[in-house]
């Protein structure tokens, strides 16, 4: 199948439009047009009433700064907007998990080696603007098409438990032959500390004994990324 070329979209502002929002945009107006928090007071316009999604999405980009930590916000932290509400932040949170599996797909479409900056797309954006350390593993099969994205840990703002055992247990359970390690620092700098050195050591020498090998472990943040394989780590 060729694939689609990506064109603007005419939208129709209806009458559920917050008034802020419609002053600046006419029946030609196109959504990569929009401002972040005019794109997201549309969002929240869904299911917030009257001028609800303009304070919302106003209070929303004062408190986290971007879209990208707003989605990625616990919920505990969404919940002090006033007037957001739990419908609105289930409209957020299930912006960020559909943007997540867009940005999956398009990393599992082909073999990740030769879709590397996919995988990077994908990683950056499922982890990179989250609160808390989280762990994950990409399981591979013999082609490099990825079987498995799975959760291994969460943790506090610096540190998420994991043990390599598990993690070579779980590619031996899915009969993969190769793994990307990926986690994420809080503090936005992907710069790998010593444990995350000494960890993935540790996963690697017990994957060759299983004859699996270990592609890459990535780290992302705010600031960036960082490949133990590009620096030498690996």
């Amino acid at each position: 199948m060729r694939p689609i070329a990506a064109r603007s979209v005419p939208i129709d502002l209806d009458s559920r439009t917050p008034p802020a929002v419609a002053q600046t945009s006419t029946s030609t107006s196109t959504l990569d047009e929009v401002e972040d928090r005019d794109l997201l007071c549309l969002l929240l316009a869904r299911s917030l009433p009257g001028h609800a999604p303009e304070q919302a999405a106003t209070d929303l980009m004062n408190r986290f700064g971007n879209l990208g930590d707003i989605a990625a916000a616990e919920v505990s932290e969404l919940g002090r907007i006033t007037g957001l509400g739990p419908a609105g932040i289930l409209d957020l949170k299930l912006l960020r998990q559909l943007s997540i599996r867009l940005a999956r797909h398009t990393a599992s479409a082909r073999p990740v080696l030769s879709s590397w900056a996919a995988v990077v797309d994908y990683a950056r954006l499922a982890l990179a603007h989250l609160p808390r350390e989280q762990f994950r593993v990409l399981y591979l099969d013999r082609r490099n098409i990825l079987l498995r994205d799975e959760w291994v840990a969460d943790g506090s703002i610096d540190h998420a438990p994991v043990y390599p055992r598990e993690v070579i247990r779980r590619a031996l359970e899915l009969s993969a032959s190769a793994l990307i390690l990926v986690h994420n620092h809080p503090s936005g700098d992907p710069t790998p500390s010593q444990a995350d050195i000494k960890i993935t050591r540790q996963i690697v020498d017990g994957a060759k004994l299983f004859g699996l090998q270990v592609h890459d472990h990535l780290i992302v943040g705010r600031e960036g990324t960082a490949s133990f394989r590009t620096l030498g780590l690996l």
